[in-house]
C-alpha cells in the first residue's frame, strides 16, 4: 500500500534511512538540538540557569537518547492543537520537564529561537549523520569493489571503443580505475562541503537573545553551540532561514556522484551486450517472462534507473533551497522534507550496482576475439614508430591499408611490413606488435 517504491518494494534496501529522513526521526532531532540547547544555556551559563543542578544533565539527555514511537505520537498529538510541529516539541520537554521537577526553568526551553533555529540543525544534523553512517560506507564498499576488479583484471587486453569505434587497445582493470579515480575524488569533494547551520533567531540577528542579555556574546555562544555539540558550521549571516548554499553544494555533489555511477551502469551493460561479461545464473530466477534464455542485467538497469530519479530530486533540491522571498517563505519547509527521498534511490542504486557486480562472469574468449577481429588497431602503433624513424608519409601509408572495407588481420600487417623500407630489426619490431599486447603503460 506505500505510495513511494522507497517505503514498498525497496524497504529492506532503504530501512536504515528511516533512522534519519522519517518524520519519527526529524521529530527525535529537533528534540535533540532543542535539549542541547538548553544544556549550552546553563552551561554558559545564564544567570536565571546558574544555579540548575548540573548532575541532572544525563536525565535531560535521555529525553532523547531514550526517544520513542509513542513519545513522537505524544508530540503529534500536541501538533493537532498547536498546528505547529516545533512548538509541539517545545510543549513535549515542558511535560518532560514537569516530570523531573524542573518547571521554573521551562521557560528557557526554545529560549529566544524561532522554529527555524531548530529545523535548520535538526536536518543538517541528520543528513551528516547519514552520510557518515549510511552513505560513505555504501560508497566505500562499492569503490573497493572496483579497486578489487581492477587489480583481478589489471591485465586483461581489451579493445576499446570510441564513438563506438575499435580503437587503441586498453586493458580492462585500467578501464575500472578510471571510475575509482572519479569516484574517489568526487566523494573527497563531498566530504570537503562543511554542514552548515542556522542559528540567530527570528531574523538571523539574535534579537531576542540580544535584549535580554545584551552583554553576553551571542554569536560566539551560536558558533560554539553548533560546532561543540552538533559538528556544524553556523552561518554567520542569515534570514530567518539557513540560505542552503552549502547544502545545494552537497547535492551537486551526490548528483556528480550519481553521473559517475550512471556512466559505470551504462558501460557494463554495454560490455555484457557484448558478451565480454557474462552472468552467474540464480536457481529460480527468470529474465523474460517469454524469452527463457534470458539473463538480463537488471541489477545495472535498476541502478541506472534509480541514479537518474534521485539526480531529479538533488537538482530541485539545489536549485530550490538557496531561494527564499526576502526574510523567509515556507516553501523551503515542504521541500526539506523530502531529502531522503533521493537519499534512498541513491542507496538502492548502489546497492544494486554492487549486486550486479558481484554476478559478473569475465568471458576472455569473447574479448579476445574482439581483439582478434580487430588488427588495424595497431596501425597507429606501426605508424608512431616510422615516425620515430623519420618514414615518409607514414599516417597516409597505414591509413591506404586500414580505412577500407576489406578485413585487415596479422598476415595484411605482415605483408604490410615487409614493403617498407626499414631495417630487419625495425620490421621484427612492428610484427611483433598484436592487438593483445599494444595496451600502454
Amino acid at each position: 500500500m506505500a505510495i513511494s517504491p522507497v517505503d514498498g518494494r525497496y524497504h529492506n534496501a532503504t530501512a536504515d534511512l528511516s533512522a534519519y529522513f522519517s518524520e519519527f526521526a526529524l521529530i527525535k532531532y529537533r528534540v535533540f538540538v532543542e535539549i542541547e540547547y538548553f544544556i549550552a544555556l546553563y552551561e554558559h551559563p545564564l544567570p536565571q540557569l546558574q544555579n540548575f543542578d548540573t548532575s541532572l544533565t544525563e536525565k535531560l539527555q535521555a529525553i532523547y537518547q531514550n526517544f520513542s514511537e509513542q513519545d513522537a505520537q505524544i508530540i503529534k498529538d500536541i501538533e493537532k492543537t498547536t498546528n505547529h510541529d516545533v512548538k509541539a516539541v517545545e510543549y513535549f520537554i515542558k511535560q518532560k520537564f514537569d516530570e523531573l521537577g524542573l518547571a521554573e526553568y521551562k521557560e528557557f526551553i526554545h529560549f529566544g529561537l524561532t522554529s527555524q533555529d531548530i529545523n535548520n540543525t535538526a536536518v543538517p544534523y541528520s543528513f551528516k549523520a547519514a552520510l557518515d553512517n549510511v552513505y560513505y560506507p555504501a560508497i566505500a564498499g562499492l569503490i573497493s569493489k572496483l579497486e578489487e576488479l581492477a587489480v583481478e583484471w589489471k591485465n586483461i587486453p581489451m579493445l576499446a571503443h570510441t564513438h563506438g569505434q575499435p580503437a587503441s587497445p586498453t586493458r580492462l582493470g585500467k578501464e575500472i580505475m578510471v571510475f575509482v579515480e572519479r569516484l574517489a575524488k568526487q566523494v573527497e569533494l563531498l566530504r570537503a562541503v562543511p554542514h552548515a547551520a542556522k542559528f540567530g533567531g527570528a531574523t538571523g540577528n539574535f534579537n531576542a537573545h540580544h535584549v535580554a542579555y545584551p552583554a553576553t556574546d551571542w554569536q560566539a555562544f551560536g558558533n560554539k553551540f553548533l560546532d561543540e555539540k552538533l559538528g556544524l558550521s553556523r552561518s554567520q549571516y542569515t534570514t530567518q532561514i539557513e540560505h542552503y548554499d552549502n547544502f545545494a553544494a552537497q547535492c551537486d555533489a551526490l548528483k556528480r556522484i550519481n553521473n559517475i555511477l550512471i556512466d559505470f551502469d551504462r558501460d557494463v551493460w554495454t560490455y555484457i551486450s557484448m558478451n565480454y561479461f557474462k552472468q552467474r545464473i540464480k536457481a529460480g530466477e527468470v529474465g523474460s517472462s517469454a524469452m527463457p534464455h534470458k539473463v538480463n542485467p537488471i541489477d545495472f538497469e535498476n541502478s541506472e534507473g534509480n541514479l537518474g530519479l534521485a539526480n531529479a530530486v538533488f537538482e530541485h533540491l539545489a536549485a530550490k533551497l538557496p531561494i527564499s522571498r526576502l526574510q523567509r517563505d515556507l516553501t523551503d519547509s515542504t521541500v526539506l522534507r523530502n531529502i531522503g527521498v533521493p537519499f534512498a534511490h541513491t542507496i538502492i542504486a548502489i546497492k544494486s550496482t554492487l549486486r550486479g557486480l558481484n554476478k559478473l562472469l569475465l568471458n576472455v574468449d569473447a574479448i579476445n576475439a574482439h581483439l582478434e577481429a580487430n588488427w588495424a588497431v595497431v596501425a597507429e602503433a606501426i605508424q608512431t614508430i616510422l615516425r620515430r624513424e623519420a618514414y615518409p608519409n607514414p599516417y597516409e601509408a597505414l591509413k591506404e591499408l586500414t580505412r577500407t572495407n576489406t578485413r585487415v588481420n596479422a598476415a595484411t600487417i605482415a605483408e604490410f611490413v615487409e614493403t617498407l623500407q626499414v631495417s630487419d630489426a625495425v620490421k621484427a619490431e612492428l610484427k611483433a606488435i598484436t592487438p593483445g599486447n599494444y595496451t600502454g603503460v
